[in-house]
């Protein structure tokens, strides 16, 4: 055998990636706050347990929420000290039977805990206010005509690929079919542990060059489209009431491509909403009361968004891309010909994997985005 697997690590170099290890995984305890998390995952317990814990439905899918995010953080922490604790194991177990595959075995952990624990590692530049939710995903065709409503199909179908290779679920809660080909725009709700936190790296406009399949003489065409992100804030309370009076509630016949029940009722909702002048759409559910329940969530979230550009337009954080999403001033480059690449104008990453990017395997941009950030604000003078 002449694969990596076959060789055998020196001793100095186990003892080191052991040491290593302990130190980091030591470090993320403290920055997780794990006894604290732990202390508090045991009163929530407690609490859950109690029978009268349900008389009160709102509080307890808040209990529960809470409880689920505390139960991940810990148990993450406590199956990485079980591999580390293993991989030792197995390591020392190895040396005094002179077992080398056993001790190969116990080097193979420790590189897999490695890459498991520079995930979490990773996930501390996930520390914004909404970072953990779910997201509001809005794209937009652009400049190009036809080329650009396929684009922002394509970019459609990139995001929903990205987020079931995450195991998310998608909600596609509205879409404007174009004439020819394409979308004119669409709105999805992906449901994930920090989906907004990754997705958040994608706001802005988006432009693919390519030989255009709409024309005749095949030509080479950019297209542009944009990208919004915002955080699915659900029924959380925040700082923006909704008064009906101020809203105009149209009902129409769904859209979709089929059905018994599609284009027989007026189950599709859309809201305007006067003073802010935005309008959200749903169109998803059979029941016309759940499809505004979901346009108001959408709602929610972009009064919120507006909120937020009032009170912190001069800071880079949650609304940093702002005054990047205007035409021409793309974030990312997708060159299909007459070579292929894929370019983020922010990083500077490139990638020649164009297809596999526009498959949903972006992790590479987003972290590199995510990275940039989180050393910019680091750099930053308080």
């Amino acid at each position: 055998m002449n694969d990596a697997t076959s060789i055998l690590p020196e001793h100095n170099k186990v003892t080191e990636q052991l040491a290593r290890l302990a130190h980091r995984l030591n470090e993320l305890r403290g920055i997780f706050d794990y006894d604290g998390k732990r202390e508090k995952l045991e009163e929530l317990d407690a609490q859950t347990a109690d029978p009268a814990f349900w008389a009160n439905a709102d509080r307890a899918q808040d209990v529960l929420r809470e409880q689920s995010t505390l139960k991940k953080v810990v148990a993450d922490l406590d199956e990485a000290k079980t591999r580390y604790d293993d991989a030792q194991t197995l390591y020392e177990l190895g040396r005094e039977e002179g077992d080398d595959a056993t001790i190969r075995d116990a080097w193979s952990a420790l590189e897999s805990l490695d890459a498991r624990v520079g995930k979490m590692e990773f996930r501390r530049m996930l520390s914004g206010q909404h970072d953990e939710k779910g997201v509001l995903l809005s794209i937009n065709a652009g400049a190009g005509g036809v080329d650009s409503q396929d684009w922002a199909q394509m970019l459609m179908r990139m995001y929903m690929r990205w987020a079931e290779r995450h195991g998310f679920k998608v909600e596609v809660l509205d879409v404007q079919d174009a004439e020819q080909a394409g979308i004119r725009s669409a709105e999805l709700a992906i449901t994930g542990e920090f989906a907004y936190g990754y997705l958040r790296s994608e706001i802005g406009v988006h432009r693919l060059v390519r030989i255009s399949p709409f024309d005749a003489n095949a030509r080479r065409q950019t297209s542009f489209a944009s990208v919004m992100a915002l955080p699915d804030l659900g029924d959380e309370d925040f700082d923006i009431e909704i008064n009906e009076a101020d809203l105009e509630v149209d009902t129409f016949r769904s859209s979709g491509a089929g059905g018994q029940h599609v284009n027989k009722t007026d189950s599709a909702v859309r809201l305007r909403h006067l003073p802010s002048g935005i309008v959200v759409a749903c169109q998803v559910e059979r029941s016309q009361h759940k499809n505004k329940a979901t346009a108001m969530r959408m709602l929610k979230a972009k009064l919120w968004d507006l909120e937020q550009q009032r009170r912190e337009a001069e800071r880079e954080s949650l609304q940093g891309e702002r005054k990047k999403i205007e035409w021409g001033s793309q974030i990312r480059s997708y060159v299909l010909q007459p070579y292929q690449q894929v370019n983020d104008h922010r990083t500077e990453l490139k990638s020649s994997a164009v297809h596999s990017v526009l498959d949903g395997d972006l992790d590479e941009f987003i972290e590199a985005y995510l990275l940039q950030q989180s050393q910019s604000s680091t750099e930053a003078p308080s």
